[in-house]
C-alpha cells in the first residue's frame, strides 16, 4: 500500500482544504478518530434529550394552541405556539450549519465521512414538525459517539433511541398477549417494521439467513421497546408479549418479558458472519466503488468476524488494502458531500458562515441539496441514500449542481481565488489538462470556479 495524502482528503474526508494541511499518514487518520472529537467541540449540535425537551414544549404549546376558546389568554396562546414553532423549525437550520463547518473546519476528516455513512446504515427520521429536529440530536447521540466502538454497542444506541422507534412505528407495537392488550380487549398489534430493518438492512442483509418466521419472532421479542417525550427510552412491560421467542433457531426470552434478551439477540446479530459481510460490503462501495474488489471485501469480513465486530479494526483493513488507494477516482460525491468538499476547497470562512442566517442557510445549501436529489434529512425510505452512482448522476441533478456551482463561490469567498490555483490546490495531482483548460479559459472566475466544481474530477472521490 503506498499512501497518498491528498487521496486520503478526497476519499476518506471531505476533501483538500487551502488552509489545512493533508493528513500524513493512515496511522495518524485513525488515531485522530480515537482522540478527541475537536469538530463536535467546535461546532456544537444539540443531543436527543435536549431536543426532547424542545419537543415537550412544542406539545405543550401546541395543546394550549388548540383550544377553541377566544379568550386573550387564547390568542396570545396561539402566538406564542407560532413563534415557537417557528424559532424550533429554524434551529434545524442552525444544526445544518455546525455540520457543514465540521466538514469544512476539520482535520478528522475519516470521523466526518464515517458519521456519514453509519447515519446513512441507521436511516431514521422525525414524520412531523415536532420530531424532524430530532434527526440531528439522533446522530449526535446515537451514530456519532459509537463509530468507533463495536458494531453491536452502534446497533443497540441506534435501536433504542427514541427517533428510531418514532421512525418505524416501534413505539406502538404491542404483543397480541400483552398486560396491555388484554385489558383493552385485544386492541393494538404487532408491528414488524424494526424487526423486518433490522435484519434486511442494519445487520444480516436482504439476502441474509432469515425468514419471515424469525422477523415475526423477533417483532414479538421488540415489544416493550419504546419511548416518551417525557422520558426518552422506556422498555414498556404492559406491551410486551410474553413467554420465549426463537429467532435464527435461538431461543431468547421467557416467562417475563425483560430488556435483556432484547439486547442479546441484537449482540448476536451483531456478530453473525453473514452481518460481517454485509457491513464490509457496504464499506467498500461506500469508500472505493460501486462494485469493489472482492479481495478488499473479504479482508473486511475477516477483520469484522476476528475482532467480534470491532470497528476500528475494520477501518484499519480498510486503510491497509492496496484497492483502497487505487489513484482513480470511481464514487460520484452524493450532493452533500459536493457542497461541503467545494466550501472546503474554496476556504470558505468559518465565520462568514457561523454568520449565516436559518433562511441563507436553507437557500444556500438546503434548498440545492434538494433540487440534487438529496431532500437532507428526508430519504425516501429506511434504507437511505442511494450508493450508485447512478442515483446522482441525472438531468436534473446536474443541473442543479451546475447553477450552484456557478453562482455559489461569489457568495462564499471574496475576493474569489484564482482557478488554476483552485483547481490545484483541491484537486492536487487529479487537476489534469481539461481541468487546467477549463480553469483558464473561462471568460470570467465565477465561470471558471463553477466549471472546475462541476468536473468529473472534483464530482468523484
Amino acid at each position: 500500500m503506498v499512501f497518498d495524502p491528498q487521496l486520503a482528503e478526497i476519499r476518506f474526508g471531505s476533501g483538500l482544504s487551502p488552509t489545512l494541511a493533508p493528513v500524513t499518514s493512515a496511522d495518524v487518520m485513525l488515531a485522530r478518530l480515537q482522540g478527541p472529537d475537536r469538530a463536535a467541540d467546535h461546532f456544537p449540535i444539540a443531543k436527543t434529550d435536549e431536543i426532547l425537551a424542545l419537543v415537550r414544549v412544542f406539545a405543550k404549546l401546541r395543546k394550549l394552541n388548540r383550544s377553541k376558546r377566544t379568550t386573550p389568554e387564547a390568542k396570545l396562546a396561539e402566538k406564542a405556539f407560532k413563534r415557537f414553532r417557528r424559532e424550533y423549525l429554524q434551529q434545524r437550520d442552525l444544526w445544518f450549519r455546525q455540520l457543514l463547518l465540521r466538514h469544512v473546519t476539520t482535520q478528522d476528516g475519516f470521523r466526518e465521512r464515517l458519521t456519514l455513512f453509519w447515519a446513512d446504515h441507521f436511516t431514521a427520521k422525525g414524520k412531523n414538525r415536532a420530531m424532524r429536529p430530532l434527526a440531528y440530536g439522533y446522530v449526535e447521540s446515537a451514530i456519532r459517539p459509537n463509530i468507533t466502538g463495536r458494531f453491536e454497542d452502534l446497533l443497540i444506541a441506534a435501536l433504542t433511541n427514541p427517533l428510531m422507534l418514532h421512525y418505524l412505528d416501534q413505539f406502538r407495537s404491542r404483543g397480541e398477549n400483552s398486560a396491555l392488550s388484554r385489558r383493552q380487549g385485544g386492541r393494538g398489534g404487532l408491528n414488524e417494521n424494526l424487526a423486518r430493518e433490522v435484519l434486511e438492512l442494519h445487520t444480516l442483509g436482504v439476502d441474509g439467513p432469515y425468514g419471515q418466521k424469525d422477523v415475526r419472532q423477533l417483532a414479538e421479542l421488540f415489544t416493550g421497546l419504546s419511548y416518551g417525550v417525557e422520558k426518552g427510552f422506556v422498555f414498556d412491560q404492559r406491551m410486551a408479549e410474553p413467554g420465549a421467542e426463537t429467532v435464527l433457531g435461538r431461543v431468547y426470552g421467557g416467562a417475563e418479558p425483560a430488556l435483556a434478551p432484547v439486547l442479546q439477540v441484537l449482540r448476536d446479530l451483531a456478530r453473525h458472519p453473514a452481518t460481517a459481510a454485509h457491513i464490509a460490503q457496504k464499506l467498500a462501495v461506500h469508500f472505493t466503488q460501486d462494485q469493489p474488489d472482492p479481495d478488499l471485501v473479504a479482508d473486511l469480513t475477516s477483520a469484522y468476524r476476528d475482532s467480534g465486530g470491532d470497528l476500528l479494526e475494520v477501518y484499519t483493513a480498510l486503510l491497509s488494502h492496496a484497492t483502497s488507494w487505487q489513484p482513480e477516482l470511481r464514487n460520484v460525491k452524493p450532493p452533500f458531500d459536493f457542497l461541503a468538499s467545494a466550501c472546503r476547497g474554496l476556504g470558505v470562512a468559518p465565520a462568514l458562515l457561523a454568520g449565516w442566517t436559518p433562511k441563507q442557510i436553507r437557500r444556500g445549501f438546503i434548498a440545492p441539496l434538494k433540487l440534487m436529489g438529496q431532500d437532507w434529512q428526508s430519504p425516501v425510505g429506511p434504507d437511505g441514500w442511494a450508493e450508485a452512482d447512478a442515483a446522482w448522476i441525472t438531468p436534473q441533478g446536474l443541473s442543479a449542481r451546475l447553477r450552484w456551482a456557478m453562482a455559489a463561490p461569489q457568495r462564499l469567498v471574496e475576493p474569489l481565488p484564482d482557478p488554476l490555483g483552485f483547481a490545484q490546490q483541491c484537486l492536487g495531482a487529479r487537476a489534469n489538462p481539461g481541468v487546467q483548460f477549463v480553469a483558464s479559459a473561462a471568460e470570467t472566475r465565477g465561470e471558471a470556479l463553477g466549471l472546475v466544481l462541476c468536473s468529473p474530477a472534483f464530482q468523484r472521490r
